[in-house]
């Protein structure tokens, strides 16, 4: 079973997409009337096509007070992690996180937890530790509770992660993440709009108690049940992790939509 639990955490983790392209609506076009009944009519300029609206902003943050200036995305690994760093630990960020390219991945993980496939070669987070178990029997697999405890560490760092103080980074260095949400080739949306999103579509992953049943089509397990198996994939990582650890997981989502709802807006 892939491993998606990492887009989970890392949409927690540190925050962090695309809503979609932009829809252009044509007129329909009346039929032109018959030569001998038109009538001279005086010609009209031809108008340049309106261009397409800017999306409004939903969830706006504030401008960060006075402070130095940010790096380039390019060059802001160092600069984030030592964020990161202050926020959760400097052990916590070897453990956790993968150094390189931190904004890009968090934003292109995010991105994708809606979706049924993640990008594995641009996961932000380390893979958890431990092989993952299959319980039941040869006939009947179902999930093995063994794996929910893989996931506590993470899981544990999460519950303890200030929410305010959380925000207060992210906010710092959204200027980084919506270049990194604009380089994706996205129509020019808002980020923070796109993580609400994400947050609320992660709250509506249902709480599946267990056994929960598998299968196994090919190499890999899958949930035997059709509608779990086809949720997304930030979903099913909610899933895997088990009832208890999810609720832990949503309950930070919560606390992170209502802090970032929060914000003061100019």
């Amino acid at each position: 079973m892939n491993e998606n639990i990492k887009w989970a955490a890392a949409a927690v983790a540190v925050v962090g997409l695309s809503i979609g392209a932009i829809v252009y609506f044509s007129g329909r076009q009346d039929k032109a009337p018959s030569p001998e009944n038109q009538k001279p009519v005086a010609a009209v300029p031809e108008l340049p096509p309106a261009l397409p609206e800017e999306p409004a902003i939903k969830h706006p943050l504030p401008p960060p007070e006075k402070q130095e200036p940010l790096p380039s995305l390019d060059e802001s690994d160092a600069s984030m992690q030592g964020a990161l760093a202050d926020l959760i630990g400097k052990d916590s960020v070897d453990r956790f996180f993968k150094p390189a390219e931190l904004i890009r991945h968090i934003v292109v993980s995010i991105d994708n937890l809606p979706e049924q496939k993640v990008a594995e070669r641009l996961r932000p987070v380390k893979p958890v530790f431990g092989k993952f178990e299959v319980g039941g029997s040869a006939d009947a697999p179902v999930l093995n509770p063994a794996n929910y405890e893989r996931y506590q560490p993470l899981v544990q760092l999460i519950r303890s992660t200030d929410t305010h103080r959380l925000v207060t980074t992210y906010s710092r260095y959204y200027p980084l993440f919506q270049d990194a949400y604009e380089s994706l080739g996205h129509p020019p949306e808002y980020f923070n709009d796109r993580v609400v999103e994400v947050i609320d579509h992660l709250l509506t992953t249902p709480d599946v108690q267990d056994p929960i049943p598998l299968a196994q089509p090919n190499v890999l397990y899958e949930f035997a049940d059709p509608k779990l198996e086809a949720l997304t994939a930030g979903q099913k990582a909610l899933i895997r992790m088990g009832s208890d650890n999810a609720k832990v997981v949503k309950d930070k989502l919560g606390e992170l939509r209502k802090e970032l709802l929060a914000q003061p807006k100019n």
